[in-house]
């Protein structure tokens, strides 16, 4: 019978060592790869500091296997989200080939006035999440779209990437339908809709601040914008896309699919066929241009098609500007991000079975006596673990189990553990740039997180506003003797 060795709990100066590796592997490879970190540096500082946590582990009496177990269980969780991120690449890839997204900047070239453009894209995609709710979606649709007509605009593509996660995510956040928002009160013992009502208090005072901030900026950015110009970036782009409204049909079967309840991964991939579809009905001189020469229509149609969905398109337009934006998407430019998103798993895989986040949770415990401290201690647990684990799910459901019991012995209600997991966990996940959520806006959006952050103003003053509650006791809502039966009977 083998001999059972028994695993002792880490201490701060074990839990420390990873974290403090990690940071100073992130910050060496932002000094010496800068912007291109992400494609690969930052992947391998994870796994070395992912390493230096198992020996560590090791030294503390717990076997490789069982860390071996943990790291796949963790790699497990980002499973659904690859297989969405791959559906995605192939959606931008033919919808760029279809014409939907050249449409969507055509229009918007000749709709939308610079000065309202980034508060406009803000209220855009905060209606268009809240109705899908889906934040990932939103950018990779409408976002994409708004960062061409930017360009086009001559505004900044950063700014516009924080307008359009500051809307994307304010809708994500109070909408039914979005996973995070049905999974915090989940967590904490609340209900959904009381969940959503009761961030009212949060999200709203935030996501107004946000409007009047991009506002602003659109009044005092002075922009490169004239008609001479957008009237030669509307050519270029008829000149190579078939224009119409019917290259929209694409947009609105996922926008319908999505109202539908339809899981993301199917609802994604029936847009991306939908997109190939309406690329053969719509764009067929396109495609023979793209073709290899002396090939028949069929094979063209057959291979153009094809590559869109694995590898995307590219389209040389002589405008060096335009031909970035009308070119990529495709599965393999989605690559890099599951790799990044595998090597961050992994690590906070290995962090949260070691008992390393625990172990900074139980000190930050020792030094949150009143109600505003343990919701700043919650806040700042959530962001950790966005930090460490790089996983919005992870840093939900963490700290919502370790701190749902402290919520309930302080008489509070489990709406304000609800909420304030969203107010944190959710909202910050994209400013941390090789989390995941992250990952997939600076892919989508082509800009970089260390540009866009500052600028996702609503992603800022929520979880800030969270903890002002807290400590001046403005809505925070007590434990009423129902409730607490009704947490009771959930803990048995």
């Amino acid at each position: 019978m083998a001999k059972l060795t028994k695993s002792k709990s880490p201490t701060i100066l074990d839990a420390s060592i990873p974290v403090i590796t990690l940071v100073t592997l992130l910050t060496v490879a932002v000094s010496y790869f800068g912007d291109s970190s992400s494609y690969g540096p930052n992947q391998i500082a994870l796994l070395i500091a992912m390493g230096v946590a198992i020996v560590i582990g090791i030294k503390n009496g717990h076997q490789w296997h069982d860390v071996e177990k943990a790291i796949t269980n963790g790699i497990a969780l980002s499973l659904g989200a690859v297989m969405i991120l791959l559906a995605v690449g192939s959606l931008i890839g033919t919808w760029l080939l279809s014409g939907t997204v050249p449409t969507m900047i055509y229009y918007g070239l000749n709709i939308l006035d610079p000065s309202w453009f980034y508060a406009a894209a803000c209220v855009m995609c905060a209606v268009v999440s809240m109705s899908i709710g889906s934040s990932w979606t939103t950018a990779a649709t409408i976002g994409v779209a708004l960062i061409g007509i930017a360009q086009g605009l001559g505004l900044s593509p950063a700014i516009t990437a924080g307008a359009v996660i500051s809307g994307a995510y304010f809708g994500d956040k109070i909408s039914p339908l979005s996973e995070t928002t049905n999974l915090a009160p989940a967590i904490a013992g609340s209900e959904l809709f009381a969940h959503i009502r009761y961030m009212f208090w949060t999200t709203m005072p935030s996501i107004a601040t946000a409007l009047i901030l991009f506002i602003i900026l659109g009044f005092t950015e002075t922009t490169s914008n004239n008609y001479q110009s957008i009237e030669l970036l509307s050519k270029q782009l008829s000149e190579q896309f078939n224009l119409s409204l019917f290259n929209l049909v694409p947009l609105f079967v996922l926008l319908a699919l999505a109202i539908k309840k339809v899981p993301a991964f199917p609802a994604v991939a029936i847009g991306a066929l939908t997109g190939g579809l309406w690329a053969v009905l719509f764009q067929q001189e396109l495609i023979l241009r793209l073709a290899s020469s002396n090939t028949d229509v069929l094979t063209a149609n057959i291979t153009v098609v094809w590559t869109a969905f694995f590898d995307g398109v590219v389209i040389e337009t002589g405008n060096k500007d335009l031909n970035e934006l009308l070119s990529g998407g495709g599965m393999s430019s989605m690559l890099n991000t599951v790799w990044l998103i595998i090597c961050a798993l992994s690590f906070g895989a290995v962090l949260e079975y070691l008992g390393m986040l625990k172990k900074f949770v139980d000190v930050i415990l020792k030094s949150a006596k009143s109600t505003g401290s343990l919701i700043a201690s919650t806040v700042a647990t959530c962001i950790g673990a966005n930090i460490l684990t790089a996983d919005q799910y992870i840093a939900i459901v963490m700290p919502g189990r370790m701190y749902k019991e402290e919520y309930a012995r302080r008489g509070l209600d489990p709406l304000v553990l609800s909420r304030t997991l969203e107010d944190s966990a959710t909202i910050t996940s994209p400013l941390v740039p090789w989390n995941s959520c992250a990952v997939y806006m600076s892919g989508v959006l082509l800009v970089n997180p260390l540009d866009y952050m500052f600028y996702c103003f609503f992603n800022w003053i929520n979880p800030i506003l969270a903890v002002v509650y807290g400590f001046i006791g403005f809505n925070i809502k007590k434990l009423t003797q129902k409730t607490s039966d009704n947490t009771a009977e959930q803990a048995v």
